[in-house]
């Protein structure tokens, strides 16, 4: 196997998980990343990848977002490849009364979170998105936006530990993590026993499963999307479109199996239109259903007609790791010592993971504990289902 001991034990293959990991061995720390799967097997492997100011929520996560961003903006000369990040704005569409009264509140409230946006007139959205249908009544755009390939991502950071020492363990199970006077200690894993020092737990929709090895309750559900890729087609949609229907779908006090959908689309790099998307608890299940792919694809055909003449050649769905107030849950965890946690982005995990990998390599490198982690610790879901 070649390891027994490490300073650092990450769990979990996803951005969140190889950016911490690579944030960590950029600073000298001996860091080894276990994944049950392969690298970006799960929902980082499996999500439309929108770096999107405007949707973040909280002035908090807004906040978090614009740091992340400064690091999309040099991603090339920090990783050392083109990860497909494209800065070529947003909109959020409305169709109805009531998303036009919740893109309008959205707008004044972000611009005084000093996030550059606004209302379009009708003849500007014909104008930007010629395709789209007569049915949006209004629009936001938010020149910040960006999209970019997740997946390159992902992998473009493990590179770059491994240039700086870090060891990756794909398929690699966690079976289970020892515990010694309120202290993890070590992992069990499919390749042996490993010592460490400290412990991340970036295993995303899996972070209560590993919060159960030590008997530590992780209120994060998993939430199913579905996306379709189509054929590859000339550019037609500038930027990244979503309706506020989805939008106002992810803030919403969902329980059961209750479906929610609205259209998310964006042309991506390769000439393929990625679009969905839907929102489920079904627990772990992560196959497409007929019902769930017939009312995406007429939400984006009901917005953009000429869909209806274009072939869709793949489906996916991926599973967000859902907590009750919409922020992750990053920083130590409570009444174990040495356990880090970094879960629950939900939606976001590709357009936070610059800032989690830095603040979780910072709070263990540095002991710095800035004021934003007060805000995101695992305490405050102590009631969360």
């Amino acid at each position: 196997m070649g390891i027994r001991s490490v300073q650092v034990v990450v769990i979990g293959g996803g951005i969140i998980g190889t950016s911490i990991t690579y944030y960590l061995a950029k600073q000298g720390i001996e860091v080894a990343l276990f994944e049950r799967g392969d690298i970006a097997s799960g929902t980082s492997g499996a999500c439309s990848a929108a770096i999107a100011m405007q949707t973040k929520g909280s002035g908090l996560k807004l906040r978090l977002g614009l740091e992340s961003k400064t690091f999309y903006e040099h991603v090339i000369e920090e990783l050392g490849e083109d990860v497909e990040y494209d800065q070529d704005g947003g909109m959020i569409i409305a169709e109805t009364e009531e998303e036009f009264e919740y893109i309008s509140s959205l707008v004044k409230r972000q611009q005084e979170m000093g996030l550059t946006l606004r209302l379009l007139e009708t003849k500007e959205i014909k104008e930007l998105q010629p395709a789209m249908s007569e049915s949006v009544i209004a629009s936001t755009f938010c020149p910040m936006d960006g999209t970019v390939n997740p997946l390159k991502v992902t992998f473009a950071y493990a590179r770059a530990a491994k240039k700086y020492g870090a060891r990756f363990y794909p398929f690699a199970s966690v079976k289970a993590i020892q515990v010694s006077k309120g202290k993890v200690t070590e992992i069990t894993t499919d390749i042996g026993t490993i010592k460490m020092e400290l412990l991340v737990n970036a295993a995303g929709v899996w972070a209560p499963e590993v919060g159960r090895m030590v008997g530590l309750r992780i209120p994060i559900t998993p939430r199913r999307g579905i996306m379709a890729v189509t054929e590859v087609l000339p550019p037609v949609i500038r930027g990244s479109i979503l309706s506020a229907k989805y939008l106002m779908s992810k803030y919403l006090d969902d329980s059961g199996d209750e479906f929610t959908c609205g259209l998310t689309i964006r042309h991506t790099r390769s000439g393929n239109l990625l679009f969905g998307s839907s929102r489920e608890f079904v627990g772990y299940n992560r196959h497409t259903t007929h019902r769930g792919l017939s009312l995406i694809v007429k939400e984006a055909i009901r917005i953009f007609p000429f869909l209806k003449d274009v072939c869709i050649i793949r489906t996916f769905a991926g599973l967000r790791p859902f907590t009750s107030d919409g922020l992750p849950i990053v920083g130590k965890a409570p009444g174990m010592e040495g356990l880090i946690m970094a879960a629950g982005h939900e939606g976001d995990g590709i357009s936070l993971a610059p800032i989690t990998g830095k603040l979780v390599a910072n709070l263990i490198t540095k002991g710095e504990c800035p004021e934003v982690l007060s805000h995101l610790n695992l305490q405050r879901l102590e009631h969360s289902p």
